[in-house]
């Protein structure tokens, strides 16, 4: 049986995260082993937190949670692609509905995405 290698990236593996109806990508995040069983499990996208250390469930905070419709391992099994429904209408953190809502232009970065929320009223 083929299984994610978490060892290439010393315990932690990259995830993407893409809406399963638009294609969208909505954000890139790491696995630990643990949030890998905690997804199969739950069916709720579960992430390893690098600046908490600690397991965390996408939307637990702001209620923006991803129900996985579909996992895909690369061909190296060193990278995760989740397929989502992103509930709330957010993936970032800072309110957008990608994380990539920054396009590059002319010299600069300008911002291109739909804000959906405040952060200062979610996470206080």
């Amino acid at each position: 049986m083929v299984e994610p290698d978490f060892e290439k990236g010393g315990g932690l593996m990259p995830v993407v995260v893409q809406d399963h109806e638009t294609g969208e990508i909505l954000m890139l995040a790491y696995m630990n082993r643990g949030a890998w069983l905690k997804t199969l499990e739950t069916g709720k996208a579960t992430y390893w937190s690098r600046s908490r250390q600690s397991l965390w469930l996408k939307g637990e905070t702001s209620g923006h949670v991803q129900l996985v419709r579909e996992v895909l391992l690369d061909c190296d099994a060193d990278t995760i692609l989740l397929k989502v429904k992103q509930l709330g209408g957010a993936a970032c953190h800072t309110g957008y509905r990608s994380c990539f809502y920054r396009k590059w232009a002319e010299g600069d970065f300008v911002t291109v995405g739909e804000r959906i929320f405040d952060p200062k009223d979610v996470y206080r």
